[in-house]
């Protein structure tokens, strides 16, 4: 009777006498992402596996957000909750909310009057939200929705800003490399006064081969003088001296590509051809690395823009006709049977601890 049977009436009289009559809006979402082939996409299906987060990770965040101080907060913004869940106050202090209650408590009181199902396989979403009106259920319901599509719309740009930061910074790097390489050559072409080491190296050559042609030639000159004339005729001296100078520059030719030989600024043709093709590989390899790093960041910024992630209704927030909540039959049947529970336990308990004495 104590334990029992007058608590189980107490708790029918309240709940059938003095609890107010609550009104359900039911509303049901999924996170829908739609990602199209960008013309950019020249390496097939890659793009495919380079999206941002998938929806099933989204609507496990938004299932964690719905529940947080934060969306408790932004929708208390909007409806004032307070004034909605707390004229039953203090007539139904079990199911009403007390209006001055800080924002701790109307999260707690928040979580007891929104229920939540979610599906991880499906990623749907289905929210019951309770109020004492119908309408009032309706406007909570109408706010959660939206607090949750623009919490959505946040997270779809950072997805998007996390897409092409990476490919932004890349860029910038190849840039500055490539900058720094044509620099580089330039002061390069501007101290040695050469466009080109190797297109000057082969003119110099190509002036070595024509001497040597030359050099050919006055000695077949000069033995057919020997062979035609007196010793001492003044055509073979000259041809002698013609000789003796083709010779001298050859070897003036043949010294600029020396470890000693000079070029235009002084330094060696070695030296010079050298620095020249460090800096001919370095410019090469900054103008491929720009050429990638633009590309990515292209297809990146394409893929970004052309990614849409949205919150999609499939049940919009209902308007009640009754009002099916609290649920008196189920929560009275609850508490019976745990009151009957608990009896039946604490008197096994006792019997048998007198048993033992």
């Amino acid at each position: 009777m104590i334990c029992v049977l007058l608590p189980v009436l107490a708790a029918g009289g309240y709940l059938w006498g003095i609890a107010a009559n609550q009104y359900g809006s039911t509303v049901g979402f999924a996170v829908r992402t739609e990602q199209m082939r960008s013309s950019l996409d020249i390496l097939g299906g890659l793009s495919a596996l380079a999206g941002g987060a998938s929806s099933s990770s989204d609507m496990d965040i938004l299932y964690k957000f719905i529940q947080s101080q934060e969306m408790v907060a932004a929708v208390d913004r909007r409806v004032d909750l307070r004034a909605l869940w707390s004229p039953p106050y203090p007539h139904d202090p079990v199911f009403g909310l007390d209006p001055k209650v800080r924002i701790e408590g109307l999260t707690d009181y928040w979580n007891r009057m929104v229920d939540l199902a979610y599906d991880p396989a499906t990623g749907l979403m289905e929210i019951t939200v309770r109020a004492f009106t119908a309408a009032d259920a309706q406007r909570i319901a109408n706010a959660l929705f939206d607090e949750s599509a623009r919490r959505i719309n946040a997270l779809s740009d950072i997805a998007r800003e996390d897409a092409t930061r990476y490919a932004r910074t890349e860029l910038e790097t190849a840039k500055t490399r490539l900058k720094s390489t044509r620099e580089a050559m330039t002061a390069f072409r501007m101290k040695s006064r050469i466009v080109d080491p190797k297109a000057d190296i082969q003119g110099k050559m190509g002036l070595l081969n024509s001497l040597q042609a030359q050099m050919a030639q006055a000695l077949i000159d000069l033995d057919l003088l020997r062979e035609n004339t007196k010793a001492g005729d003044l055509r073979i001296t000259q041809a002698e001296r013609r000789i003796a100078l083709i010779r001298k520059r050859m070897e003036e030719e043949r010294d600029r590509f020396s470890a000693t030989g000079k070029g235009p600024s002084g330094e060696s043709y070695a030296t010079l051809v050298a620095s020249f093709e460090r800096l001919a590989a370095d410019q090469d390899f900054a103008e491929r690395a720009y050429t990638s790093a633009l590309a990515a960041y292209d297809m990146a910024l394409s893929q970004a823009q052309q990614q849409s992630r949205y919150l999609a209704a499939y049940i919009r927030p209902t308007l009640a006709d009754d009002p099916e909540y609290p649920r008196r039959s189920m929560l009275l049947n609850m508490l019976s049977a745990f009151l009957l529970l608990g009896w039946a336990v604490a008197t096994l308990i006792f019997y048998s601890v007198r048993d033992r004495r």
